[in-house]
């Protein structure tokens, strides 16, 4: 009987591992035939725009909390995008430095009376400022309450259709909102659009503008610059076309504004509020059976600081995992679905196995077979076909993403820049990878245990950005 669960056990985590593996080959074999599509769409942009001046106005949503280091270079590159008619709020949810200094002194702002529409209940707000040196730019200062009920003040303020999400410490390419806005114009069923997020330590920003890409010097933001592309370039571009991405990034995601709104705007008690609302929208209209796409767009790109230390990325490894826990259970009504489509079908149940619960099924699985090795009941063999399983094939998913990276927008353009991405991809997968495993444990440990999630302190060092 010992021997028969013994080989059952085998036998389910090398399946386990096996199909995970699988279906992100599969999202990878989706993610090329759409970047290949939208490469001969790209081919042919220097043509006249048929959307001249057709373009949905923006409101730009920049929740900061103690972002003085970064704040005024990203409002900076806010403010010279190309775009034809676009707003930015900046929401100071209480900060405890000096950001609503920063932007006082770097804007010129003026208190400015205004009718405040409250459609989303929020912390009471104490003042609205605008800019005297840009009429396109306003400040609410507010009482705290979370990054999702920055957002809700925002969206109360917000002046125009769409609102874009930014967070403080980003900086937007100058065409990230054209791109970005491009689906809405083709598709009136679009309901929310995100971009890609990419690492900016290592890179040189100065008055906004981003001067020179370049690979960050510490090992930490090196190896989050793999896991990155591997999140965007097959992760959410595969979800793409089958209208079942259930991620949009917080840093950088366009919504309908009264789809937001009527879904009831962005959760305060929950940690994960980006990807909660998606999947909230995925459930809503599709139990409403209304007509809507979800869409990502991977050439839009914000460039955001990485975490170089390891107790703030532990934090926000942990933070992250409880949020996609809370996401999937508040919103568990689209699980297989009889109307869940793609989303309720494949995307849900892929996320609840391979990622709200595969931190422990990885784990375990080392454990196990590692354990089942030193006790002599299973052969080098075998435990070397887990490892190539686990690791081998983590290897390839990598590398494939890297070289999607090089065939489509080549971001990097020194080949040390290519070599050592290369060296990253294999060391990643050998400690560092384990190691996310067990924060993503940790973050599933504390949500069983209940109570309230806290961001922790994000440390920023802003040493990217070249003052004015």
């Amino acid at each position: 009987m010992t021997q028969w669960l013994i080989e059952i056990g085998e036998w389910v985590f090398l399946l386990y591992f096996i199909g995970l593996n699988c279906g992100y080959l599969t999202l990878n074999f989706l993610s090329l035939i759409s970047l290949s599509k939208l490469m001969r769409v790209r081919m042919i942009g220097k043509l006249p725009q048929i959307y001249s001046g057709l373009t949905p106005p923006i409101s730009l949503l920049v929740p900061a909390y103690n972002e003085q280091a970064s704040i005024a270079s990203s409002i900076h590159s806010m403010l010279q995008l190309s775009y034809q008619e676009f707003e930015i709020v900046v929401i100071n949810d209480g900060s405890k430095d000096d950001t609503f200094k920063v932007l006082e002194q770097e804007f010129a702002l003026i208190p400015f009376p205004e009718a405040y529409r409250q459609q989303l209940k929020t912390q009471p707000v104490r003042r609205i400022y605008r800019s005297t040196l840009y009429n396109n730019l306003r400040v609410i200062d507010k009482e705290s309450g979370g990054k999702a009920d920055s957002l809700n003040a925002g969206i109360n303020a917000a002046r125009y259709p769409l609102f874009c999400g930014v967070d403080a410490d980003s900086i937007l390419q100058r065409d990230s909102l054209q791109r970005v806005a491009q689906p809405f114009l083709e598709d009136t069923r679009v309901v929310a659009a995100g971009g890609s997020i990419r690492i900016a330590n290592g890179c040189q920003v100065s008055n906004g503008f981003l001067q020179k890409v370049d690979l960050p010097k510490k090992i930490l933001p090196l190896l989050q610059i793999v896991e990155y592309m591997r999140a965007f370039l097959f992760g959410r571009m595969g979800w793409s076309p089958l209208n079942a991405m259930l991620i949009i990034s917080g840093a950088f995601g366009l919504f309908k504004k009264e789809v937001v709104i009527e879904a009831g705007g962005y959760r305060t008690n929950t940690i994960g509020e980006d990807m909660e609302l998606v999947v909230r929208i995925h459930r809503l209209y599709r139990r409403a059976k209304k007509p809507y796409r979800i869409v990502f767009v991977p050439d839009p790109v914000c460039w955001t600081e990485a975490p170089e230390d390891w107790a703030t990325l532990k934090n926000q490894r942990i933070r992250w995992q409880r949020g996609l826990l809370e996401s999937l259970c508040l919103n568990l009504g689209l699980l297989c679905h009889y109307r869940g489509g793609a989303a309720g079908w494949l995307a849900f149940p892929f996320m609840l196995l391979f990622e709200a619960l595969g931190p422990v099924i990885e784990l375990a699985g080392y454990l196990f077979m590692f354990a089942l090795f030193l006790c002599g009941t299973i052969s080098s063999q075998a435990l070397w076909v887990f490892l190539f399983v686990a690791i081998g094939f983590g290897i390839l998913l990598s590398v494939s993403s890297l070289l999607l990276e090089e065939m489509t927008f080549h971001i990097y353009p020194r080949h040390r820049h290519l070599l050592l991405l290369l060296l990253i991809v294999l060391l990643e997968n050998f400690g560092y990878r384990q190691i996310n495993s067990w924060w993503r444990f940790i973050g599933i440990v504390r949500w069983l245990r209940g109570g309230k999630a806290k961001w922790g302190d994000m440390k920023r060092t802003g040493a990217w950005q070249q003052s004015r």
